[in-house]
């Protein structure tokens, strides 16, 4: 049986469902209201393939990631790309664990890493380190890649604003569909699980460095990580990047146009003097280029879960996506969905 879906949000997660469901033989049309793909939350963030090393306080995050990752590459070879030195290092005194339970974690979560003495790459104040192999997504490849997948069904520039459902449809702006799939991270209809919207502030700088990245686990703590662009590199900080918490996307995208210079002067300067405790050549190698804003959808909790989960309701499905890795589960839990609801098996990609 063959279902038609209109898809809302072109990122990762609405362009690889819609991708997906296509070689399934699904009818699938996307809505994307920028006027290119991956140019919001998926393209506006550091372009990491996780593993799980980021997330030793959330299980279910960890191993969705983990998974996710190995399906990645096998789907997906040509749209990362490996980072050279990929260290995962834990503070002294600044972290949520110490550098024993972090490394006793990851080893039962079953990702490869090799352990590497801090100080022999120039780190400072941190108990250990760990060498992993997390990857760089390549955004501009992807974007050229997903165009040509789904050539003849993206809608660009096209924001929806009317959704009627009926019993055996949903119509979007007049367009009827077996199901629609939300994939906004709440942008368009807020979501069903209990989450806030976060203005954040994400900043370039150029290096001449080789291909290097460094996260500081766990807790309000910074990272260093390359782009798809040789010698452009992102800095993150837990506490700085943050620019605040709202109880909708308006009001969030609402305080992003009132960020002005002297806040990005201020973030810039307490993120670069955290980022210098533990790699205090950053100055000296770093050069700043560019900021960005953005607003990432967060579930409540200090658990730091940014794991996907997936709501149905009618002939609507929302994803409440989590990294990029787990858009394998969202396109397989909506798949499990139908297929219970009608009755049926799809024959998996």
């Amino acid at each position: 049986m063959a279902f038609s879906f209109g898809i809302i949000g072109g990122g990762w997660y609405g362009c690889h469902i819609a991708s997906s469901f296509r070689s399934l033989g699904f009818e699938v049309t996307v809505f994307e209201a920028q006027q290119d793909i991956m140019q919001c939350a998926s393209g506006n963030n550091q372009f990491r393939l996780h593993q799980g090393f980021h997330y030793a306080r959330h299980y279910r995050t960890r191993l969705q990631s983990r998974d996710g990752y190995m399906r990645f590459m096998e789907r997906y070879p040509k749209l990362s790309e490996h980072v050279e030195t990929n260290l995962y290092a834990v503070p002294e005194s600044d972290s949520l664990i110490d550098f024993l339970t972090y490394r006793i974690i990851m080893t039962s979560s079953g990702v490869e890493f090799s352990e590497v003495a801090a100080d022999d790459y120039e780190l400072r104040n941190c108990a250990g380190a760990l060498l992993t192999n997390e990857r760089v997504l390549l955004t501009k490849r992807a974007r050229a890649f997903f165009r040509r997948r789904l050539e003849g069904c993206m809608n660009l520039g096209v924001a929806v604003s009317n959704i009627v459902e009926t019993p055996s449809a949903v119509c979007l702006d007049g367009a009827s569909f077996d199901y629609m799939i939300d994939a906004t991270w709440g942008g368009l209809e807020g979501s069903d699980f209990p989450v806030f919207y976060e203005p954040t502030l994400l900043l370039y700088y150029t290096s001449k460095r080789a291909s290097y990245a460094l996260t500081l686990v766990d807790g309000d703590l910074c990272s260093i990580y390359p782009t798809d662009e040789p010698g452009l590199y992102t800095l993150s900080s837990v506490p700085h990047t943050r620019l605040g918490q709202f109880e909708s996307m308006e009001a969030a995208r609402g305080f992003v146009s009132t960020v002005d210079e002297d806040l990005v002067t201020r973030k810039r300067r307490q993120m670069e003097e955290q980022v210098q405790r533990y790699y205090p050549r950053f100055r000296e190698e770093f050069e700043f280029a560019e900021p960005q804003l953005s607003v990432k959808t967060k579930l409540y909790g200090a658990a730091d879960d940014r794991s996907c989960y997936v709501a149905k309701v009618g002939r609507r499905f929302k994803v409440m996506s989590g990294k990029i890795d787990t858009i394998f589960y969202a396109a397989d839990t909506i798949l499990s969905m139908i297929e219970s609801e009608n009755g049926m098996e799809v024959e998996r990609y």
